[in-house]
């Protein structure tokens, strides 16, 4: 009896939703940690600003376990690294190389780069460090310090087209490409919050008349153009970025 119930805790244990996630920290064959001040000798820039990063908050002197906090949490023991005088990738791991190193905490944004429609970040065409800064050096991000600063700045190094200067803005872009977009991963096409007209709506507000037979939005009746589907495939408002052309944003 004694052996089921012990079997029976198991079992709630190994389902059991923990508040934090538990692994090991990088390693490097033959390297051991020497601590953030030996990085610090060499990395003075990123020394200097990484306090300011919401990474630093991780740091502590007195953990447990070496390389659980700190330069080496990320980057692995760099023992060999300071023996070889340093150098870009000598004996050292780089989340610029290797998205997984940050993937080992940011579980959930893991999970989402493997929706059907996400930026090619496991497929190793794009890295994290290419929209996030993880030493916190670029002054002018949010609070948050790892949010994208200027968000469509940020995405229009790629998506040039999208964010091109325009005669007639949808307003939308002025809070960034992240109020209609998914940037890590989404089940819907083009990585969209939504898929349907509800993404348009979450902005412009539909008001029926009081017959309910008249469905406005702005001061025109579309109830006959919801009909035909989404706002962009009905073939209405298909420059949805901005357009040259009408302010009605179509091409």
């Amino acid at each position: 009896m004694a052996l089921v119930a012990a079997g029976f805790s198991l079992f709630l244990v190994s389902c059991a939703t923990t508040e934090r996630a538990v692994f090991a920290p990088p390693e490097i064959d033959g390297a051991h940690y020497v601590g953030n001040r030996t990085c610090a000798d060499c990395h003075t820039n990123i020394a200097r600003v990484f306090p300011a990063s919401p990474h630093a908050r991780l740091y502590r002197a007195e953990m447990k376990m070496a390389g659980d906090s700190g330069c080496e949490s990320c980057h692995g023991p760099g023992s060999k690294h300071v023996q070889a005088g340093g150098g870009r990738g000598k004996f050292i791991l780089n989340p610029l190389q290797d998205p997984g190193l940050c993937f080992r905490c940011h579980l959930d944004i893991h999970a989402e780069f493997n929706l059907p429609q996400h930026h090619p970040v496991v497929e190793n065409r794009i890295s994290c460090t290419q929209c996030h800064d993880p030493h916190g050096a670029d002054i002018f991000k949010p609070a948050g310090g790892l949010a994208m600063a200027r968000q469509n700045q940020t995405c229009a190094q790629c998506h040039r087209e999208q964010t091109r200067p325009v005669v007639f803005e949808h307003e939308a872009m002025r809070e960034g490409c992240t109020v209609c977009h998914n940037v890590h991963g989404s089940i819907n096409a083009k990585m969209l919050i939504q898929r349907d007209a509800n993404l348009c709506l979450k902005c412009h507000a539909q008001i029926q008349s009081s017959t309910g037979s008249l469905v406005f939005i702005g001061k025109i009746a579309h109830q006959g153009f919801l009909r035909h589907g989404t706002c962009w495939s009905a073939g209405c408002h298909t420059a949805v970025h901005g357009s040259n052309m009408s302010q009605q944003l179509r091409y």
